[in-house]
């Protein structure tokens, strides 16, 4: 399944420019998760969320939704990614099977600065589990150095099936290699004075390229695809004529 999100549902501008006028704030999450078919949520980088918050979003959402969920920083923001045990743990214990069949792939995003270095970044790797509490785990990882660009960085992920972004953007680099039994991309550069963020050829470009993600292994993959940062504003609109030109 090709799946297309946002970034979270919190935006303030988005009263104005995506949700229905008047609705609560409560409701904000209902309403996104009905025009879009996934979610990336943010806030778990910044801070740990409580098991309540995890059965929240389960509950409020439809039943063949998914969110992916960024792990907090604490773990990939660190000198000696090999010592980042005790912090993976945390926060894959801190509620996310709460969110049951609903939980997607689990973003590790790390620091532009951040650099390969072969031997730190597989122990890292190795660091993550394969399931949790009975549901199967996908990772995907957020790197944004160049010199990520080593094939052996790409066997690497391939090694542990874990994937690798695929940023759209001017100021990180974008990595195409499918090394995961899934696909994840971050589209980022949306503009504001494009109603869809991207023109229309541009969009039509994304649902082909989604295409190719899901038919690049030995069988048909699961794609993530989020309209993320750039022109925020106007990443429902965009997530949303891509959904429209994927069916």
């Amino acid at each position: 399944m090709i799946r297309v999100g946002i970034g979270g549902w919190t935006f303030e501008p988005w009263r104005t420019t995506f949700f229905p006028k008047g609705t609560p704030k409560t409701k904000e999450l209902h309403y996104a998760s009905r025009q879009v078919t996934s979610i990336e949520v943010n806030g778990t980088y910044y801070n740990t969320q409580k098991p309540a918050s995890f059965k929240k979003w389960h509950d409020e959402t439809p039943d063949d939704f998914v969110f992916s969920v960024k792990a907090i920083r604490f773990a990939t923001n660190r000198k000696v990614l090999a010592e980042a045990g005790k912090s993976v743990d945390l926060f894959l214990n801190s509620g996310l099977s709460e969110l049951k069949t609903k939980l997607g792939p689990v973003l590790w995003q790390f620091m532009p600065t951040k650099k390969f270095d072969e031997a730190d970044f597989g122990a890292f790797l190795a660091l993550l589990p394969k399931d949790l509490d009975g549901l199967k785990l996908r990772h995907v990882v957020d790197v944004r150095h160049e010199s990520f660009a080593a094939p052996d960085f790409a066997a690497l992920c391939k090694k542990h099936n874990v994937a690798i972004v695929y940023t759209h953007s001017d100021k990180y680099p974008g990595f195409d290699h499918a090394t995961a039994d899934f696909a994840y991309a971050r589209l980022m550069g949306t503009e504001s004075k494009i109603e869809t963020g991207y023109p229309s050829k541009a969009i039509k470009g994304w649902a082909e390229k989604a295409h190719e993600w899901e038919k690049a292994g030995k069988k048909k993959r699961d794609v993530f695809v989020y309209m993320i940062s750039g022109a925020k504003e106007r990443a429902p609109a965009g997530a949303m004529a891509l959904l429209k030109e994927l069916q």
